[in-house]
């Protein structure tokens, strides 16, 4: 399974709807939202998008608290289940403790991807384009005995995302 990550998009709505085009053109069959939403129409932009999705609250987003019932808002730390896999998911990187195989967070505007005791924890970086002149996000794809990340960005000036680098680690036997 294809699982399309991206975080911190902020005020960004434009930005944030390039990123969610982009992820799905490119096979995401989910959609995760690793907080700082800010907008309403990026949450608009997810329902939207026709493929089922999860966003997590962010330390900007308690105002969007009143659009919880008409959304997939999850508030951290959220564990769910997905491509029989065990998720964390959550914004602030708080919880990093390895109960999950898979936890990913955001806050931070730096993509981080590692992968240690059996835990892959990924972090795609931001959206808004804040603190530096790229967008980030990551393409995680899940498969029986490995997991595969994807990590893309996007400059100001440039039209598409681009291939940035490619992780792969095998899973561990549960």
């Amino acid at each position: 399974m294809k699982i399309g990550i991206l975080s911190d998009t902020h005020k960004k709505i434009k930005k944030a709807k390039v990123t969610l085009d982009f992820l799905i053109q490119n096979g995401a069959e989910f959609i995760i939202h690793a907080g700082d939403i800010v907008e309403k129409e990026i949450l608009d932009l997810l329902q939207e998008s026709g493929k089922k999705y999860i966003a997590v609250y962010g330390n900007n987003d308690a105002h969007l608290l009143e659009y919880h019932n008409n959304y997939h808002l999850v508030q951290e730390p959220y564990y769910f289940k997905l491509a029989n896999t065990k998720f964390k998911l959550m914004h602030l990187p708080f919880y990093m403790n390895s109960d999950a195989e898979v936890i990913i967070f955001g806050h931070t505007h730096t993509f981080e991807v590692e992968f240690t005791q059996g835990t892959l924890f990924v972090n795609p970086g931001e959206v808004c384009a804040r603190k530096k002149d790229i967008s980030e996000c990551a393409m995680l794809e899940v498969l029986e005995d490995k997991f595969i990340v994807k990590y893309y960005t996007r400059k100001k000036n440039q039209e598409q995302y681009m291939l940035t680098k490619t992780f792969s680690y095998e899973r561990q036997k549960q």
